[in-house]
């Protein structure tokens, strides 16, 4: 497994994408994100700023993404609170920092996982 990696300063140089560079970025794409050196979940990006998110342990939650000054915000259909995120662009792909604080979760984006997003269907019992 191979995570691109760069320093929180190094993130906080960079400048935050804007909505629309984040979607050109994104869009039909499917992305791993690693945290600490670890798988973290993969996100795939659909036409009209909608997501699927995952944690790869197969539970997958749709969603929407919009900007907010300078942070890409997801609101998902398990919680009505939005996630918003400081996007930057390194060599490597892309990094996120949770509200733009250096203290809070980082996350890079990954490469050559050999992994797939799989989505369960819902669980249906009697």
């Amino acid at each position: 497994m191979i995570l691109t990696l760069l320093s929180a300063q190094a993130a906080a140089a960079q400048t935050a994408l804007s909505g629309a560079e984040f979607d050109r970025y994104t869009q039909g794409k499917t992305l791993f994100y690693g945290f600490d050196g670890q798988v973290y979940g993969v996100e795939r990006y659909l036409p009209n700023r909608r997501v699927i998110w995952s944690f790869l342990d197969g539970q997958c939650k749709e969603g929407i993404w919009y900007e907010r000054e300078d942070q890409i915000c997801f609101l998902y259909e398990d919680r009505p609170d939005p996630q918003c995120w400081v996007f930057t662009q390194s060599g490597g792909g892309l990094i996120a920092q949770f509200e733009g604080n250096p203290e809070a979760t980082e996350l890079y984006e990954a490469s050559d996982l050999g992994e797939d997003m799989v989505c369960l269907g819902p669980e249906v019992g009697v």
